[in-house]
């Protein structure tokens, strides 16, 4: 039977220390947030991060996974919607969204992160990597589906059509990251669809 560990209850809101360890992240990317930047930020000392959340690296991708769950839910949400081109409007209106918050750091977690990665994060990289494929992917299942029912023309390119937009998004990122605005980046997310293939 397992026991039940005891000991003194921490002392910190993980929620909140979750969430100022998502800001230094996203400000900083992986290997530009410092453990003592990120400590201080959430108040704890590196004994209690290590404890609470395991090292940097484990602690990166919990912020990731709540990163997904919280701004860059848009990514995972707008495959969800009735028709193709809904789905490419809710997907850059969200990265434009997402990437100019009031009170946030500017432009795209996993792009900041993965734009300032050296050789000690090749494996934050790698799985940043994989998280942009996968959103790529997702989006190319979605425009497969929509070529099926014929929401898209039977000779649309899904695979093309997902990577234009994952590209875009990425540019917007960067864009934000810059300090263009919403006002400045909703304009170039509505031009990139006016070539959109009829039905």
């Amino acid at each position: 039977m397992d026991q039940v560990k005891r000991g003194r209850p921490r002392a910190f809101d993980a929620e909140d220390a979750l969430e100022k360890a998502l800001d230094v992240f996203w400000e900083h990317g992986y290997e530009g947030a410092s453990l003592t930047a990120l400590t201080e930020a959430m108040g704890i000392s590196r004994k209690s991060m290590y404890a609470a959340f395991g090292n940097k690296e484990e602690l990166f991708l919990t912020v990731l996974a709540r990163y997904e769950r919280g701004p860059g839910a848009y990514v995972r949400e707008s495959v969800r919607a009735a028709t193709a081109r809904e789905v490419a409007e809710a997907y850059l209106d969200g990265a434009v969204r997402a990437g100019t918050q009031p009170g946030r750091p500017a432009g795209c977690l996993g792009v900041r992160a993965a734009l300032a990665v050296g050789v000690t994060g090749q494996a934050v990289q790698d799985i940043l990597t994989a998280w942009r494929a996968q959103s790529q992917d997702n989006l190319r299942e979605r425009f497969q589906r929509a070529i099926a029912e014929g929401d898209l023309p039977a000779d649309a390119d899904a695979d093309l059509i997902a990577r234009y937009l994952t590209t875009v998004a990425d540019g917007v990122s960067v864009q934000a990251t810059g300090g263009a605005s919403s006002a400045d980046l909703q304009p170039v997310v509505d031009a990139a669809l006016l070539h959109w293939p009829p039905r």
